[in-house]
Order: C-alpha cells, then sequence, then structure tokens
C-alpha cells in the first residue's frame, strides 16, 4: 500500500522544525565568518611574507631616475628607500642620462617624459641607440595618458608606464616586475656567456688533439718509409 510520506505532519512541528534549523544556521554564521576573516588573514600574511622575500632579491640592484621635478624626484626616491632600495641614482637634468649610465649601469631607469632639453622620447632613442643588446627596462613616468603619446613612447623603446600622480603600491609593484625580468635576462645572458665560453674550450681541446694526431700520422709515415728503404 502506498504511503503518504507528508501523512500526520503537523504544520506547526514542521515549521518549528524549519525555525531551529535557521536558528543553528545563523549560531554557526559568526563562527564561519571568523573562519573566513583567519583564512583572510592568514593569505595576506604569506603575502606580505612573500613580497618581502622577493624585494631582498631587488633592493640591491640600481635604479635610476630621471625627472626635472625635484619633488617628484624626492618622492620617487623616499618610496624606493623605505622599501629597502639602496642603489638609487637620480638627476633633473636629462642631458647626463648617457653619462649617468655609462657610470651607474642602471638595472632599471624611471623617465619622465615632457622635459627641458632633451624629452623622455629623445633619451629613449638615445638609450636604445647605445644599449640595443642590453635587457634595459624603462617606465616613463606621465601625466600625459593619450594614446598616441603611448604608442609613440613604446616605439621608442619604454617598456611600461606609470601614470601622474603616482600609486605606490603600483610603482612598487611594477618596479619589482621588470627588476625580476632583468634578472632573469642577466641569468641567461651569463649562462650563454659560460657556454659559448666551453664551446670555446672544448673547440680548442679538439684542434689542440686533431694537430697532435696528424703530426703522429707524419711521424708513422717517415717510420714506414724508413723501414721500406732500408
Amino acid at each position: 500500500m502506498a504511503v503518504n510520506r507528508f501523512q500526520n505532519v503537523n504544520p506547526k512541528t514542521e515549521q518549528k522544525s524549519f525555525g531551529e534549523r535557521d536558528q543553528l544556521t545563523d549560531e554557526n554564521a559568526p563562527e564561519k565568518s571568523e573562519l573566513k576573516s583567519t583564512k583572510k588573514a592568514d593569505s595576506y600574511q604569506m603575502n606580505t611574507t612573500q613580497w618581502q622575500s622577493d624585494l631582498v632579491a631587488y633592493v640591491k640592484m640600481k635604479i635610476l631616475i630621471v625627472d626635472d621635478e625635484p619633488t617628484n624626484v624626492a618622492l620617487l626616491e623616499d618610496m624606493l628607500s623605505e622599501q629597502g632600495y639602496t642603489h638609487l641614482k637620480s638627476t633633473t637634468d636629462s642631458r647626463r642620462v648617457s653619462e649617468l649610465c655609462r657610470e651607474f649601469d642602471p638595472d632599471l631607469i624611471l623617465l619622465d617624459l615632457f622635459m627641458p632639453y632633451l624629452d623622455g622620447f629623445s633619451v629613449l632613442d638615445s638609450l636604445r641607440a647605445e644599449r640595443s643588446e642590453v635587457y634595459l627596462p624603462i617606465i616613463v613616468l606621465t601625466a600625459d595618458v593619450n594614446e598616441e603619446t603611448k604608442r609613440r613612447a613604446l616605439h621608442c623603446g619604454a617598456t611600461d608606464f606609470l601614470n601622474k600622480p603616482l600609486d605606490h603600491i603600483e610603482v612598487l609593484l611594477r618596479i619589482r616586475n621588470l627588476l625580476e625580468t632583468r634578472r632573469i635576462h642577466q641569468l641567461l645572458d651569463n649562462r650563454r656567456a659560460a657556454l659559448e665560453e666551453a664551446i670555446q674550450a672544448r673547440t680548442s681541446e679538439l684542434h689542440d688533439v686533431q694537430a697532435a694526431f696528424v703530426d703522429c700520422a707524419r711521424r708513422f709515415h717517415r717510420v714506414l718509409e724508413d723501414a721500406k728503404g732500408g
């Protein structure tokens, strides 16, 4: 016989049951919220720890700041110094950039676009012509977000952009990312140079072995001729 599952069910009891479940859910809600907050805090702590760990690898790399406004230079210097960067050099005269690059050999350049004497576009052209074989990241600083300006800067060799007014976190993240890329390029260059040196050394050894073999063959040939003549 079919049994009606809803027979003999008291609506009030059923309503109470649902009410009790809602109450239990509400009582557990603070615990779940606290758990989520704890996980989020742990995640933030891990991210902060990772940030500090990564930063150690970059703070010894050299950064050149080029901006005709002393206040902007001071702001960037303070921002980077607070993060532990110690190898900083700056200038408000864009005509000194090539000279400073030869002396300081920066790993990254922060370059303002609109400056007297030489604007950022001219500096970019000059740097890319002088250091075309080297990966040197250049971050352009500008308040002009015009697409034509960005395209022109990219065409001249800009690597990335930072819009003024500068956002503290964005500045640090973009600098860290490009320094990491610079470091990878340096590691690859070092490995390539070591490999080329090893190949040259091995080639030289092979040439020596080949020369010794030829000399030995000649001597053997002379001995054989002497034996035939005797």
